[in-house]
């Protein structure tokens, strides 16, 4: 009888494995396809940034765009980023830092993906999107898995259109579905508009156009009662550094609150690399 038990349970326990294997293949597939889609939306013959493009916008846009791309510049609208840092899963009093490595296709505003992995005894592993949230440990087990309704494209949008302003500023120049207007005399505003999602975004920059910090309302459910709703987010920019006529930050905090005494950054990125990529290379 006791062999029989274990038996039994020696093939469930297979059953799940095999399942779970499964599903992270399905998984990453996924990640593959959407991945290629994005890659596809990069302009195949773009055209090159004059600063005449920007000359009617308010000043602070204005001293941005002429801060983030050099004359000449192919308006290339898609990055693949690779960044290393800190990513907290805690709480303000109690963030518990962990290392982190991602790689990034950021393609606004059509959407991203983002590929974590979180190192240690217990490994996290896992893709966020503008269509899904999945993370798992062990490279197994899920221990998130969400998306395909409005609530999570809703947040997804904002999160992409904020980091498109300062990570793929050709994605953000005037045009239809993107509207500038200025907020004070070193803050702008834009407004991106696609597949009836809207986001605002606040810029501030410093004298010399450097876009300092991002700030905006996100769809969220970070607070005490989990309720989605409107709330702060942002964080500050640095260390801008030159990649393909684009000037960008390759220091990046970001966190929920922003603004407000219950902020803490639980995103801290360090870019190790950026790419604007030709369709199909």
């Amino acid at each position: 009888m006791g062999k029989t038990v274990a038996y039994v349970m020696l093939i469930l326990l297979g059953g799940a494995l095999l399942l779970l294997g499964a599903l992270r293949l399905w998984d990453e597939r996924a990640n593959r396809v959407e991945w290629a889609r994005l890659a596809a939306t990069q302009p195949a013959d773009p055209a090159r940034f004059d600063p005449a493009m920007v000359a009617d916008l308010p000043e602070p846009a204005r001293r941005f765009f002429t801060f983030a791309i050099a004359p000449g510049t192919p308006l290339l609208t898609v990055a693949e980023i690779e960044m290393e840092g800190e990513f907290s899963l805690g709480t303000r009093e109690n963030p518990n830092y962990m290392p982190m490595k991602a790689r990034q296709i950021l393609a606004a505003p059509s959407g991203f993906v983002w590929k974590l992995r979180i190192p240690g005894l217990v490994p996290v592993t896992g893709s966020d999107s503008g269509r899904w949230t999945r993370f798992r440990i062990l490279g197994l087990i899920p221990v998130a898995r969400m998306g395909g309704d409005s609530n999570h494209g809703r947040a997804a949008f904002g999160r992409y259109v904020g980091e498109a302003v300062f990570w793929t500023p050709a994605a953000v120049l005037p045009g239809p579905g993107v509207e500038w207007e200025a907020v004070d005399a070193d803050t702008a505003r834009v407004t991106i508009t696609h597949n009836g999602l809207s986001q605002a975004v606040d810029l501030t920059v410093d004298a010399e156009g450097r876009p300092v910090v991002v700030s905006f309302l996100r769809w969220s459910d970070a607070n005490p009662e989990k309720q989605h709703r409107l709330q702060p987010f942002g964080g500050p920019l640095s260390d801008f550094r030159e990649v393909q006529g684009f000037r960008i930050p390759f220091t990046v905090d970001a966190g929920n609150h922003f603004g407000t005494d219950d902020y803490f950054p639980f995103f801290r990125a360090r870019v190790t690399e950026v790419r604007f990529t030709a369709p199909g290379s």
